[in-house]
């Protein structure tokens, strides 16, 4: 039983594919350390202070954005495939209509 209508799981399929491809580069420009996404990085000014502005710490935030830019890609994956089943059991009802 279809709980998506056909535009609908279209639309999720559609917005899934490009959730997963930009999750899935931002994760890899973390996991490189781009210094262009330095300023997304979420650092406390103390935490770091107390770490004497280690280098090390840095790498640490960036690994953890990676993961959970992968992560997140993850769960559009299975949110296109929830709404790919939908789209293939919209198609079969309307078959079976017709």
């Amino acid at each position: 039983m279809a709980c998506l209508g056909p535009k609908c799981s279209i639309y999720y399929m559609i917005i899934s594919i490009w959730g997963i491809i930009m999750l899935a580069l931002m994760g890899i420009f973390f996991q490189i350390r781009s210094v262009a996404l330095f300023e997304d990085l979420k650092v406390d000014e103390h935490e770091w202070a107390a770490q004497n502005y280690s280098r090390e710490f840095i790498q640490v935030v960036y690994q953890d954005n990676a993961i959970n830019c992968w992560i997140a890609a993850g769960i559009y994956v299975l949110l296109f495939i929830f709404a790919f089943i939908q789209q293939r059991l919209n198609a079969r009802q309307s078959y079976e209509t017709s």
